[in-house]
């Protein structure tokens, strides 16, 4: 879902360019603020309908495969269902940023992988002059990355009960404050600068 309503994300914003309807829409009296907050609320809109998607349907393996019948349990760990809207909304965000900002989906989706490419690269850098430590510490910052941080289970947690001597038994696995907030930084900067393009460029 993510990727599909990715694409869309982009394709939604080059249509704007390439059909010239963001124009069109200026011209009519759409503010370019009201612009950039119409499509903030259609990637809420898509974030709700993904994380709505993925609740349901742990919800109904929950109950098929679960043997508690308290209410406590199936509501246990729910914390990570606002981590994944969080997360989903912050990719989204970053690729409305990357689609006003290339003007094409093409582009867009484009520098997206760049971005993603260089984050590892600048991870192997600070590796090789430091160590492995302090380039964890600052990529864990970066855009991509710190989204992915917030869902990072149930896969470390399924090795450790797999292979208990191989990992540490106090790895910690739930939703952290920090990297919430750090999602929510990019979320504001992108559609701050989405707004800022749009606003100084000459459509």
């Amino acid at each position: 879902f993510k990727f599909f309503f990715a694409i869309v994300v982009v394709s939604m914003i080059g249509n704007e360019y390439s059909n010239k309807t963001l124009k069109q829409n200026l011209i009519d009296g759409l503010s370019k603020k009201e612009f950039i907050l119409s499509k903030f609320y259609t990637i809420v809109f898509f974030s709700l309908i993904s994380t709505l998607i993925i609740f349901l349907i742990c919800l109904v393996l929950g109950f098929i495969y679960s043997n508690a019948n308290e209410f406590n349990s199936f509501i246990k760990e729910i914390e990570f269902i606002p981590a994944y809207f969080i997360k989903l909304l912050g990719f989204f965000s970053f690729c409305l940023f990357l689609g006003v900002l290339a003007k094409r989906s093409a582009f867009a989706l484009a520098f997206l992988l760049i971005d993603y490419i260089l984050e590892w690269f600048v991870f192997g850098i600070i590796t090789w002059k430091s160590n492995k430590e302090i380039a964890t510490d600052i990529q864990n910052f970066f855009p991509l990355k710190s989204m992915s941080n917030l869902i990072k289970e149930p896969f470390t947690r399924l090795a450790i009960s797999k292979f208990p001597t191989d990992l540490p038994s106090n790895y910690d696995y739930n939703v952290n404050l920090i990297k919430i907030i750090t999602v929510i930084f990019w979320i504001t900067l992108f559609i701050i600068l989405s707004y800022q393009i749009i606003k100084k460029r000459d459509l």
